[in-house]
């Protein structure tokens, strides 16, 4: 399907990029790395308008489209977490949360001006981008909690099999303190985002049950399968070990 083929690209490009500016340019591959961190989400919450269906063989699920995007928002955190540490990751998380803010706002100024006589879409543009106020609210409170979340198991992770993880003598790829990390970090932001955000958004107004497990499946599946494009990214910064040590001592 075209789908996985564009998934698969846009990963891959943002993995190898951010990959090369940290190794290449040091200090400027937290702000690259913040820059991806941020178009995800942004990306994500746009595209979440729209519900589409997913056929994964075993269940139907009709989700947000922006499942297949929101998942990488979590990733993306853990590869600034893995070069910069727990206290950038979490100064790129507030910056994250303020341009979303920002374009809430944009929006809003927007939508407050009159449409033009001749412009024929007033009303489908509106339903698609004047979500109401709970629902951005719902957004927001998941994000900032489930990611500081994400950020702070992975740090643990990290800092309680490092040694094992640097005597692993065998290649990172099947480096499973590496895998372990990144997906039970996410595993735990996904999912407490999923129930966090349906509850807030929908609870009263629509059966939050079915709207829980279609995030929970498709988030944590499309969230574990991006999982080697982290291990990419270990090692590809991982090539120039005293370039990475030099950047571990900056957090």
């Amino acid at each position: 399907m075209m789908v996985w083929l564009y998934w698969a690209t846009a990963l891959t490009l943002t993995t190898v990029f951010s990959a090369y500016i940290v190794r290449r340019r040091g200090e400027e591959g937290y702000a690259t790395l913040t820059a991806m961190y941020t178009i995800y989400l942004a990306a994500s919450q746009i595209l979440a308008t729209r519900f589409v269906k997913l056929d994964l063989g075993f269940m139907t699920i009709y989700a947000p489209a922006a499942v297949f995007i929101y998942p990488f928002v979590a990733q993306a955190i853990d590869m600034i977490n893995e070069v910069y540490g727990y206290q950038r990751a979490r100064t790129a998380i507030l910056t994250a949360f303020i341009t979303q803010v920002l374009l809430a706002l944009f929006i809003m100024l927007v939508g407050s001006l009159p449409s033009a006589p001749f412009f024929a879409y007033e009303e489908a543009w509106r339903a698609l981008f004047m979500t109401s106020i709970r629902v951005t609210a719902a957004s927001w409170i998941a994000f900032l909690i489930c990611s500081n979340l994400d950020a702070l198991v992975f740090d643990r992770l990290k800092k309680m099999f490092l040694a094992r993880e640097r005597s692993f003598i065998h290649d990172q790829a099947v480096n499973p303190y590496i895998w372990a990390r990144s997906t039970l970090s996410d595993l735990a932001n996904l999912t407490l985002d999923s129930v966090l955000f349906v509850v807030l958004a929908f609870y009263g107004i629509a059966p939050v049950k079915p709207l829980i497990l279609g995030q929970i499946v498709t988030k944590n599946l499309i969230g574990f399968i991006d999982n080697p494009w982290f291990v990419l990214y270990k090692r590809l910064i991982s090539r120039d070990k005293f370039q990475l040590a030099t950047l571990n001592r900056i957090s």
